[in-house]
């Protein structure tokens, strides 16, 4: 697990929680941004999750004879 991986998911729950809070108070602005901030978590896990296989991938090329 690596650092991207990790602030991507923090992310991605406090977007959902900020867009559920903007929608228990109905706040559209708040709503928005938790949506985007939830989104950009996402995007930054993935990135991380794809940081992690090339990773992966590189010691099974180096492993192999």
């Amino acid at each position: 697990m690596n650092k991207d991986q990790i602030k991507g998911a923090a992310k991605e729950v406090a977007g959902k929680v900020q867009k559920n809070t903007g929608e228990a108070i109905g706040s559209t602005s708040q709503q928005g941004k938790g949506m985007a901030r939830e989104a950009a978590g996402k995007a930054q896990k993935n990135l991380g999750d794809a940081r992690e296989t090339l990773k992966d991938v590189a010691k099974d090329t180096h492993r192999k004879p």
